[in-house]
């Protein structure tokens, strides 16, 4: 069983976590092709959506959705997203059984802060505070509105060279600058890294193993 603190958290973080589950809107292109296919559709209420690839729009409303075209990042950027071949080794990260997965990433080669690991999570968040201390500015940011089941919230989508977590290591990525307040954590480590390694939680060990694929 859980401990009631753990449960607090978990209930406090859902709360701004809904926000944050329609963040299609997250997943802006920047060159790639995978990242390329972003549609605006209009619901029956008229409310705009954002998702990536035709596939994820509702069946009937995808003979009006629009594909999108967003500008790259700067040319000094590498034009797709993917694991660092350096990541040659495994990385081993131990939790504590029970309470929330932090990990230790590094953004751009520098800094040192603490991000919650979230496979439910599609993009990671960053509390724009922190990108700040890193000297990671908001010019080439993309703005938008993410809708969740308890509300709106305006986020800022702000391009990175690359994040690092151990030996794992990804980019570059655009991270949604948002504070999701909770404890001494600065953000959350979503799947846009996550998805480019094997992720293996042993809860009984304490164990997260993030491989190359």
């Amino acid at each position: 069983m859980r401990p009631p603190r753990y449960n607090r958290l978990v209930m406090s973080l859902s709360k701004t976590l809904g926000l944050l589950v329609a963040l299609a809107a997250a997943l802006l292109c920047w060159g790639s092709p995978a990242w390329a296919q972003m549609y605006r559709w209009t619901d029956d209420q008229g409310a705009a959506h954002y998702s990536q690839g035709l596939d994820s729009v509702p069946e009937r409303h995808r003979s009006r959705a629009q594909l999108l075209a967003y500008p790259e990042l700067p040319a000094t950027a590498p034009t797709a997203t993917s694991a660092s071949p350096e990541a040659s080794k495994a990385t081993r990260i131990s939790f504590t059984p029970g309470k929330p997965i932090m990990v230790t990433a590094r953004v751009n080669g520098s800094g040192s802060i603490q991000l919650m690991l979230d496979t439910g999570a599609s993009v990671t968040v960053i509390n724009p505070r922190v990108l700040a201390g890193l000297g990671i500015g908001v010019q080439d940011s993309l703005r938008g509105s993410v809708k969740g089941a308890t509300g709106t919230a305006n986020v800022l989508f702000v391009p990175v060279q690359s994040i690092e977590v151990g030996a794992a290591r990804s980019g570059p990525l655009r991270v949604a600058a948002h504070d999701i307040e909770f404890g001494n954590g600065d953000g959350l480590l979503g799947r846009d890294f996550l998805d480019q390694f094997t992720v293996n939680i042993d809860s009984t060990a304490g164990v997260v193993t993030l491989s190359p694929r």
